[in-house]
């Protein structure tokens, strides 16, 4: 394996420490994103005890805070680092109502919105690296099968913060959906400016040779995958917040539950495996692609889930300009 550079959220505990200790195993350079510093660094030093020659750093970032998202960008930017590998694993699950700072139900802050940031923050430095090293970037959405148990509508886009209407596990599976929706409408768009790229490539190519002036403007292909992961049933401590609900359903479905290296073993495959070059916008599960559910599969849907993301984003970006004016430059 060449050497890559991954970045792993949720990269101190469960399935995200092991992919991150997999992948260091692949000679890539990890960089370990977590809310809990102590924890991220215990991690990287528990991955060091086995593999010495391992490269890792650890950063703080914090989902539910696009503050924290945006710092974290800036100092990963500051590494001047490429970046080939992007797992957005971390999250929470089965929470009580609660709102995050910037106003947001904070599942959805901390499962969609937080990646749904970052992801862009970090994507021309993607790019770039897919360029000028020739290896193919790759994102990993971690979702869940969680995702077909979501609200009637899909996403409550009108009363998504809405106490009276809030259920945990609905609310939990619109975040899964969102995670879905999100791969599958990056992977979308790169896969239009790719192709907008390789028609500009061929014009002006018939136009060098039939001497023909064309004014075809700027658009750039990204030799970069995007891809959704259901890990399966694992106990880490995502289910904090609903124990007795888990043991019950593990009781009853025991069969069907993976360990921690089982349910680290499709992200993997998903982010390093050659087989997948070129594969984008799909759902993987066992190792294998599945379809996912119809509410993910809609593009209308995800498209309008993009302009909804944005606008979370830009709404929080003009009140912390209000409030807080000596912070403008850490969030815009």
């Amino acid at each position: 394996m060449r050497t890559r550079l991954g970045y792993f959220e949720g990269g101190a505990s469960g399935i995200g420490f092991e992919t991150a200790r997999v992948l260091a195993l692949r000679n890539a350079h990890v960089i370990i994103a977590g809310r809990n510093m102590k924890a991220a660094n215990e991690a990287k030093q528990l991955i060091l005890k086995d593999n010495k020659t391992a490269r890792l750093d650890a950063l703080k970032l914090d989902l539910a805070s696009l503050k924290s998202v945006k710092a974290f960008a800036n100092n990963f930017i500051a590494l001047k680092l490429p970046l080939n590998i992007l797992i957005n694993n971390a999250g929470i699950m089965f929470c009580p109502y609660q709102l995050s700072e910037d106003g947001i139900e904070m599942q959805f802050a901390t499962n969609h919105l937080g990646h749904f940031y970052l992801t862009n923050l970090l994507l021309d430095i993607m790019k770039e690296t897919a360029r000028s090293t020739g290896i193919e970037g790759r994102i990993i959405n971690l979702t869940s099968v969680a995702h077909l148990h979501t609200y009637d509508e899909g996403i409550q886009f009108d009363k998504m913060n809405e106490e009276t209407s809030y259920l945990d596990k609905k609310a939990y599976g619109q975040s899964k959906l969102a995670n879905i929706l999100h791969a599958n409408e990056v992977s979308r768009r790169l896969q239009v400016r790719s192709t907008s790229s390789f028609i500009i490539t061929l014009l002006h190519f018939c136009a060098k040779f039939r001497f023909k002036s064309y004014n075809l403007g700027q658009a750039e292909g990204a030799n970069i995958t995007v891809n959704s992961v259901h890990p399966g049933l694992i106990t880490t401590n995502l289910y904090r917040h609903s124990s007795l609900f888990i043991k019950i359903l593990k009781f009853l479905t025991y069969i069907l539950w993976k360990n921690i290296h089982q349910g680290a073993a499709t992200t993997c495959y998903v982010a390093l495996h050659p087989a997948l070059k070129g594969v984008s916008g799909k759902y993987f599960l066992d190792c294998n692609e599945y379809e996912s559910g119809t509410f993910a599969r809609d593009e209308i849907l995800a498209k309008r889930l993009w302009d909804f993301s944005n606008k979370l984003v830009d709404a929080a970006q003009n009140i912390r300009k209000v409030l807080f004016p000596c912070e403008t430059s850490l969030i815009s």
